[in-house]
């Protein structure tokens, strides 16, 4: 993902102008030492001999995350006693610290808590909200217009700087996660992130070629040649990135940490992180006021459901883009019997190109209504009701030609982005979804110096155009690429599903989901298996490397328009499957995407 980023980024102030452009091309493969790369990989003596590694099959907790570090964390929290949401929370303060280009303290969070105790599923959205003065009126005076006659260009927002910068709702959502459901503070939770900060952390090597270049940070007007000197000064110590296996420390962050462990979420909201966001925000001609900040409140939200399978699927409300996976499942039940007579996904299986553009057809179709509809539902309204119900589906069959691509409609347009997902659980059956995200790689590009944290740019994804949905205003909420899911088999939890990456994260729900359901894959082979991504605007198809080769020109002469194949754009998984042993008691077995350096632990 981050590379794809990178692309965007050497055209700043075009993330969303170019998104769909950036998709239609790979970056360079990755560096790799000679004469060791012309080997061939070896394979699993059982199962699946492509699956890169065994699930993680564990009894008394587990933890699935992006980077060894913070799953060692959250587990260490486990061992100590503390529960699932626990180790949640210390495992995402952790990846703050060792991916600080994907999410930090301020950033946005959504997660589900499957609670053992009352065999119900909660959610919670900490999605921040505009600042105050952030207004149509006022962005149109700085020269920002939306223009819904070519959406190829965007949504008309900046894609960077302190126009896009929200108020970031993920510490007050660790606290009310805690609050609710765990048995630990934030003086027990963060020591591990402070503690990295403060004496540094050996660089790994996804995230090490992901460190840079660092983004320039765009002012109030034109564009974007200089950088914010505060984000190099913090992120490139010296002049550089950290190469692989160097340490890297933060003291800033860990002043930052060691403020919330003494002092909560009121040091963030109210006391010297506050203070210090705001004279950042105000020197740079930002609206955000102090009460934006001390006022700012998540809620705990329904979920969205349908059944698929024979299982319960739930993914988050709007604005999450989550509920569009169970209108990309509800497609394919109601549609693959009405395209191909007497077959099902699983007979026609993944080497048969039908199979494949089924998939990003039913995508395509949840993606226009994602575009049409979602946004903030306290001050839109979004029908999520009838789009992800089942006559909904059946009624949508006849837009697809079973044998050609169906070109896309214009929407907002397509976004890459950074983010950490994670999954844990615990011995007495709690579960946990997490996703914690500060949007682009980078964020804004604008760095709290004092406080070593990265400001996010989540407003890069509202609206100029009066008639959007997701149109800008003070209080709102945009519209939300960060998704989380979960799923249920006879009402007890059986799946705990999470796939970062900008839009990729609801198709790539989807995908995982009929690997899983569909054709009989473990929580593993889940993700090891090749995805595709589709841009909406750009309708653009890219597969991977593997995937290309065994259907790529087959998918073509349907008329799909086909990038350059790459692994880079389809996102990174974390997922715990639940079942159950001989006395009842829960077993946890957990997959993490090879695409990252990430990994599963237990005990």
């Amino acid at each position: 993902m981050l590379r794809t980023a990178r692309a965007l980024l050497l055209g700043i102030g075009l993330w969303a102008g170019m998104a769909g452009a950036a998709q239609a091309q790979s970056p360079p493969p990755l560096r790799c030492p000679q004469p060791a790369c012309d080997a061939v990989p070896g394979g699993r003596t059982e199962g699946w001999a492509p699956q890169s590694r065994a699930e993680v099959i564990a009894r008394r907790g587990i933890v699935t995350s992006s980077q060894p570090l913070a799953s060692e964390a959250g587990l260490a929290i486990l061992r100590r006693g503390g529960n699932a949401v626990d180790a949640a929370v210390a495992t995402a303060a952790v990846l703050g610290v060792v991916e600080p280009f994907s999410t930090g303290i301020a950033s946005d969070l959504f997660m589900i808590v499957w609670d053992a105790k009352t065999k119900k599923l909660h959610a919670l959205a900490a999605a921040g909200t505009a600042p105050t003065g952030a207004t149509p009126e006022r962005f149109a005076a700085l020269g920002y217009r939306g223009d819904p006659k070519n959406w190829a260009l965007g949504s008309g927002m900046p894609s960077g700087g302190i126009l896009t910068v929200t108020v970031p709702g993920a510490v007050w959502g660790w606290d009310a996660a805690l609050k609710r459901f765990g048995t630990m503070g934030f003086a027990d939770v963060l020591a591990d992130a402070e503690y990295y900060a403060r004496d540094g952390f050996p660089v790994s090597p996804r995230i090490a070629d992901d460190w840079a270049p660092m983004p320039r940070a765009l002012p109030l007007q034109g564009c974007c040649t200089q950088h914010d000197p505060d984000t190099l000064a913090v992120w490139l110590p010296g002049g550089r990135a950290p190469a692989v296996g160097e340490m890297f420390r933060n003291p800033g962050l860990a002043r930052a940490f060691a403020l919330l462990r003494r002092k909560g979420p009121d040091a963030f909201y109210k006391g010297e992180i506050a203070q210090a966001i705001l004279a950042k925000s105000a020197a740079l001609g930002g609206s955000m006021t102090a009460a934006d900040l001390a006022g700012y409140k998540g809620e705990w939200v329904d979920l969205l459901h349908t059944r698929y399978q024979g299982h319960d699927v739930y993914e988050l409300p709007p604005p999450s883009q989550s509920w569009g996976a169970l209108e990309m499942l509800n497609i394919l039940e109601a549609c693959v019997p009405v395209w191909s007579p007497g077959q099902t996904l699983a007979s026609l299986g993944p080497r048969s190109p039908r199979f494949w553009h089924y998939l990003v057809e039913a995508k395509k179709l949840a993606y226009a209504d994602l575009s049409a509809w979602n946004g903030d539902p306290a001050m839109v309204k979004v029908p999520v009701e009838r789009l992800t119900s089942k006559a909904y589906a059946a009624s949508l069959c006849s837009r697809v030609d079973p044998g050609r691509a169906r070109a896309t409609a214009p929407g907002p347009a397509d976004r890459s982005g950074d983010t950490v997902v994670l999954a844990t659980a615990d011995a007495q059956g709690n579960v946990v979804a997490m996703v914690n995200s500060i949007s682009s790689v980078w964020g804004s590009g604008l760095t709290v110096k004092d406080f070593g944290l990265i400001l996010h740019n989540r407003g890069v994804q509202f609206s100029l155009d009066p008639a959007s949905p997701n149109i800008i205003a003070p209080g709102k909420r945009p519209y939300h690429t960060l998704a989380a899911g979960f799923v249920l088999k006879d009402g007890a939890p059986w799946l705990s599903l999470l796939l970062m990456g900008g839009d990729m994260q609801a198709q790539g729900h989807g995908q995982v989901l009929v690997n899983m359901l569909d054709l009989g894959a473990n929580v593993q082979m889940a993700t090891d298996m090749a995805r595709f991504r589709h841009g909406q605007v750009s309708d653009q198809l890219t597969l991977e490397p593997e995937l290309d080769r065994l259907v790529g020109r087959d998918l073509a002469a349907m008329g799909h328009r086909l990038g350059r194949p790459g692994s880079d754009l389809v996102g990174g998984y974390q997922a715990i499957r639940i079942s159950r042993d001989a006395d009842g008691g829960p077993v946890f077995s957990a997959g993490s995407d090879h695409r990252k350096d990430g990994q599963a632990v237990g005990w």
